[in-house]
């Protein structure tokens, strides 16, 4: 196993205040959600990634993004037992556990803590079990006549993210209980929830991608049929998802005519995912809905919620943190920057004018709000305290977004993009393999005018993985 030695805590130095408090709040709430956990492949209490101060487990796809967002990197020895703890053996084979349809996250999730530590012994595990759980899921999820897997969208257990077909009973919150009230209208096979999503179908598109990566990594021959397969979903999501009158991707393929929202996970991974061409990666920036408060996780919210002028389905309508940062790192990489700036200073003042990172907020005001969703007398919901994946999510924002940092199995490319509030930043005391990374950044702008690591100037902007001990990375950008 690979470990790296770190016996202090990275830091942020910049010359916007708002940042400056919001890093050590986002670190906090990351470091109090580490607690001891046993499941999976553990077979004791070890320290895993908890997904919020108010969850008692990691769950599967909290896991993969919170490892993904730089917990991999920053606390490599807790993320790895927490990508163990969901996973599990049967009949003796390795598979990814978890809620069925957002399972195969966690193979995106692995791929970034190897990119993060080199961990060889950890990236076997991850192809044995990414292949198997694939295997699975194309016998139960896999619709031959769309190309595409059913199930859910990826971060939508609740009712609230559907429309009103999924949501026919006041009972119940949770969309897995939608087979149990519609059993005439189930799939054949699998678990039965007939929906076809975009957010779902982009993270198995980008499973199939890592398999050939895993294997070039592991010295193994790669499977043809795992390209093969990306290159068919790749052309289904494109055939059933892309909405050329609103140059927008759906959100829903289903049985019932599906769902034109705009879902904003699934465009986040369909930008970074590389699934959207440069002229639809230009639309769907431009025709993302964007909130006062940031980019929503279903937009527009359904009707059902809209009691009052302000009222927002929990999972419709409401400015989910976790997506704020991969929205935020997809606006970097198309050039948004007014975009990612945007995202970035609204995280950040609600951290620091909370003292935490909260699981949802209101669109309009940015207030901390659970929104309604059935299963409670008044649809109430409440937003629940220091989220994990929400604290990662502003981390993500910093490590990929200002400092642009894009990691591979070579090394780092770094890609800065900084804002015209801040033109100086620092962190410090990072570990990154068996390096300890020191990154000043000077200037604004995204062009770089110069690169040096530990005084040496390089015409390239890239940090090999294959160096040790401390790297002083500096940075100066062309605009002052």
């Amino acid at each position: 196993m690979h470990k790296t030695a770190n016996s202090s805590l990275p830091y942020l130095k910049t010359n916007h205040p708002v940042l400056n408090g919001a890093f050590p709040v986002a670190l906090g709430d990351l470091i109090g959600n580490i607690q001891p956990f046993q499941d999976g492949l553990l077979d004791e209490p070890q320290r895993c990634i908890l997904a919020g101060l108010e969850y008692d487990t990691p769950w599967t796809r909290d896991a993969a993004i919170n490892v993904w967002n730089g917990a991999g990197l920053i606390f490599p020895e807790a993320a790895r037992s927490t990508l163990l703890a969901v996973l599990e053996k049967r009949d003796g084979r390795l598979f990814i556990g978890g809620q069925y349809w957002d399972a195969i996250i966690w193979t995106t999730g692995a791929w970034a803590y190897y990119l993060y530590t080199g961990d060889r012994e950890m990236l076997a595990l991850a192809m044995e079990a990414s292949i198997h759980s694939l295997a699975y899921f194309e016998e139960t999820e896999f619709n031959p006549e769309t190309g595409l897997f059913r199930g859910p969208a990826c971060y939508g257990d609740g009712v609230a993210a559907y429309p009103d077909r999924y949501a026919q009973t006041n009972e119940s919150s949770s969309i897995l209980d939608w087979p149990r009230y519609n059993p005439e209208l189930t799939a054949p096979v699998g678990y039965g929830i007939p929906m076809q999503a975009l957010s779902t179908n982009c993270l198995y598109y980008n499973a199939y991608r890592l398999l050939g990566e895993m294997a070039a990594e592991l010295g193994q021959p790669a499977d043809p049929a795992w390209a093969e397969k990306a290159a068919v979903l790749k052309s289904a999501i494109h055939q059933h998802f892309w909405n050329e009158q609103k140059s927008m991707y759906r959100y829903l393929v289903d049985l019932w005519g599906g769902c034109d929202h705009q879902e904003g996970l699934g465009n986040c991974f369909a930008l970074l995912f590389g699934l959207a061409s440069p002229e639809q990666a230009q639309k769907i920036i431009q025709n993302q809905h964007i909130t006062p408060a940031g980019i929503p996780c279903v937009w527009p919210t359904y009707e059902r919620y809209r009691r009052t002028p302000d009222s927002f389905g929990r999972h419709s309508g409401t400015v989910w943190p976790h997506i704020q940062g991969f929205w935020a790192e997809a606006a970097v990489r198309h050039g948004a920057v007014e975009k990612f700036r945007s995202e970035l200073f609204n995280l950040a003042a609600f951290a620091v004018r909370d003292g935490m990172f909260a699981e949802i907020y209101h669109p309009q005001t940015g207030e901390i709000y659970g929104g309604l969703q059935e299963g409670t007398p008044d649809w109430q919901w409440h937003s629940c305290r220091r989220q994990t994946w929400s604290a990662t999510g502003f981390l993500r924002m910093i490590l990929m977004g200002i400092a642009g940092m894009d990691f591979s199995p070579e090394g780092i490319t770094f890609r800065p993009t900084m804002p015209e509030e801040v033109d100086r930043l620092e962190i410090g005391d990072l570990p990154y393999r068996g390096q300890m990374l020191h990154l000043k950044i000077t200037g604004q702008g995204t062009q770089i005018r110069s690169f040096t690591i530990n005084g040496q100037h390089s015409e390239k902007a890239f940090l090999p993985a294959g160096e040790k001990g401390r790297q002083q990375v500096e940075i100066q950008m062309a605009l002052r």
